[in-house]
């Protein structure tokens, strides 16, 4: 018989110090979430759905929430990472899943880089690859100062405010037909299940789903106690992510109904440029750089949590581990560029990560060696075991579309 394990007490701290981390580690993986991917993807399907494309928006946040509400509770009560509670539910599964963690998020961090670049490219007209190095070194620098953690905090939530607030005003310019997106979010004309998937996860897929809450334990917020706070700062972060993509969906759905082609090579700058001209092409410029260089942050913090715990002195060093990831990245853009059958079948593999790593947390909520005497609730249960399985159905279809093209 397996002993009870102690859970971990919240740490101590003032009535400030929290809020700072609990907005930081929100703010973490909503900018996570929202990278060039996250931008390409909004512009593209509200160009196919319309104002339906909103329905798509209201189901991926219910999902959002049942992932991220489960998997950050779990973690934060346990006081355990990812893979060390995936590790504890079945031997060997948290270095699977650590494995399958860094492999997508190095697969997109060059993608995040080549966005960075991309941005640097229309504000200054710098090569994309002389700004990919650029915006390389500012993500660099954040891990360079003594308190890395504060610093990567309020970049994280000064570059997501900045974006919200530009793509609000690029929405308000475009004048969307707010009353038909409101009517066909809960009544569409359209459902498209490949959109579902895809944006569930850009938001929660592969690594962001552990972003915030990684951040919390290594800020030491655990235990039972925390489970207010956690559940606050969860629900905060869906709603970030969720409020750009609704505000980049009216600006787009904007431009559409108004008669407008978006240009198929660049989707999201078309909708800054046709909305507001010149000028909000610069502002694209500043946006796709902000979402891009914290999505650079944010991958490669996380990816390099999960190897913390799994190597040798990781601990004391990973600064230095997340450092070595965005040279990498770089290194990657700028030799090779970005594969783009590597990265459409990595992706495809990185939906899976939702399903496993979800349905692993539902499992330990029930585990008293993990979580101790905490009460998981059935609620939250149920939406989880539905949010993965619906994932994992999601996923295997777009393997079994994605695979054949790959190998042909």
């Amino acid at each position: 018989m397996t002993a009870p394990v102690t859970v971990p007490a919240a740490r101590p701290a003032s009535r400030r110090a929290p809020l700072r981390v609990l907005a930081g580690a929100a703010f973490l993986m909503a900018t996570s979430a929202i990278g060039p991917g996250f931008l390409t993807q909004t512009a593209t399907f509200t160009e196919q759905l319309g104002a339906s494309f909103g329905f798509a928006i209201l189901i991926s946040v219910l999902f959002d929430l049942g992932a991220q509400l489960n998997i950050w509770r779990v973690l934060t009560v346990s006081g355990r990472r990812a893979q060390d509670v995936a590790n504890l539910v079945v031997p060997g599964l948290g270095h699977l899943l650590a494995f399958l963690v860094v492999l997508g998020g190095l697969a997109f961090n060059v993608g995040n880089v080549a966005g960075a670049g991309l941005g640097l490219n229309v504000l200054f007209g710098l090569d994309v690859r002389t700004g990919a190095v650029l915006s390389a070194l500012i993500a660099i620098a954040l891990f360079l100062v003594k308190e890395a953690s504060r610093a990567m905090d309020r970049f994280a939530v000064a570059l997501g405010f900045v974006m919200i607030a530009l793509a609000l005003y690029v929405a308000i310019a475009s004048a969307p037909p707010v009353g038909e997106a409101l009517l066909r979010s809960v009544v569409p004309e359209r459902i498209d299940p490949l959109s579902i998937i895809t944006i569930v996860g850009g938001t929660v897929g592969g690594y962001i789903t552990f972003a915030g809450a990684h951040r919390l334990l290594d800020a030491g917020l655990t235990g039972v106690e925390s489970v207010g706070a956690v559940t606050r700062s969860a629900t905060s972060a869906v709603v970030i992510a969720s409020t750009m993509r609704v505000v980049l969906f009216l600006a787009a759905l904007g431009v559409v109904s108004h008669g407008h082609a978006l240009d198929p090579q660049n989707p999201p700058a078309s909708v800054f440029r046709l909305a507001t001209g010149e000028a909000g092409y610069r502002v694209f410029g500043v946006v796709m750089w902000s979402a891009a260089i914290t999505s650079v942050v944010g991958s490669a913090y996380t990816s390099v949590s999960f190897l913390r715990g799994l190597l040798p002195r990781a601990d004391e060093r990973w600064s230095r581990l997340v450092i070595g990831f965005i040279v990498l990245s770089t290194i990657v853009f700028v030799t090779i560029g970005r594969p783009v059958k590597v990265l459409i079948a990595v992706g495809a593999l990185n939906g899976l990560i939702l399903p496993l790593s979800l349905g692993v947390m539902l499992v330990a909520a029930n585990r008293r060696a993990v979580v101790g005497n905490y009460r998981h609730p059935m609620a939250l249960t149920a939406l989880g075991a539905m949010v993965a399985l619906a994932m994992a159905w999601l996923s295997v279809l777009t393997l079994a579309r994605e695979i054949p093209a790959l190998v042909r």
